[in-house]
């Protein structure tokens, strides 16, 4: 991985020129991919986790909304560079790999599409709508979703001045449409334990989400901690403090 590349490919290094990182940070994701698209299943997959990983340490704030250093605070992992961010994330996923007990599974799909059966207990944390803005993870984390994939099957939108990819609709991100698919969700779950983790800070409101989740289940607890937004938020903005809310519904 850490060779040097071995196709000369450069669509990183070539599309983000100038933007988030240096040249030879940029030219290091060219080349690991390189290295990537030839590893086996499971090692290529702790490589992109850990290659995302180390890519989200080294921006400011984790998030790929700004391109400039406005929100450089001097912290080591700025500091670094990527290959050694890289080295230092493989190894903090290796600690956890799990060699014992059942077998796990990882799925990236649609939560509709899943078969429920089979599980005790199911945690969801689905993207919240807030009264105003969006929570739109693309237009936060395109750059990580790209690098995942090495933005084979994404359409990058040259007009911005961020590069972002096009975003895929999810109806928990609109008002509009989080009720029914919180609903729709629920009952696809009904047959575990349901554990849902929220915020104050969304639509729709606690009182809301306690209904739509006993129309499924029959007892619903909730648990409320206090939280501060730290990331993509200005100092001063109000909707920085909400209380994080765990729903545990039986």
């Amino acid at each position: 991985m850490l060779q040097p590349n071995l196709d000369g490919r450069a669509f990183i290094s070539r599309t983000f020129k100038g933007l988030y990182f240096p040249r030879e940070d940029l030219e290091f994701l060219d080349s690991a991919w390189s290295h990537i698209d030839l590893l086996p299943r499971y090692k290529r997959d702790i490589a992109i986790s850990a290659l995302c990983l180390a890519a989200a340490r080294k921006q400011p704030r984790g998030v790929f909304t700004i391109t400039d250093l406005r929100y450089n605070d001097g912290r080591r992992s700025m500091r670094m560079p990527l290959r050694e961010l890289f080295v230092e994330a493989v190894l903090d996923y290796n600690r956890v790999v799990i060699k014992d007990g059942p077998p796990a599974r990882a799925i990236c799909s649609d939560v509709f599409a899943l078969e429920p059966a089979g599980f005790d207990l199911v945690y969801l944390d689905p993207p919240y709508a807030p009264p105003r803005d969006d929570n739109d993870y693309i237009k936060r984390y395109h750059f990580l979703e790209g690098l995942s994939v090495y933005w084979r099957g994404q359409t990058i939108m040259e007009e911005t001045s961020t590069k972002k990819i096009v975003k895929r609709f999810t109806p928990f991100g609109y008002k509009r449409t989080i009720h029914k698919a919180l609903r729709t969700m629920f009952e696809l779950f009904s047959g575990s334990t349901i554990v849902l983790s929220y915020s104050t800070n969304s639509v729709p409101e606690e009182s809301e989400v306690i209904d739509l989740l006993r129309s499924v289940k029959e007892k619903v607890d909730v648990y409320a901690v206090e939280h501060r937004y730290s990331f993509g938020t200005h100092a001063a903005a109000h909707r920085r403090e909400a209380r994080e809310l765990i729903f545990v519904a039986r």
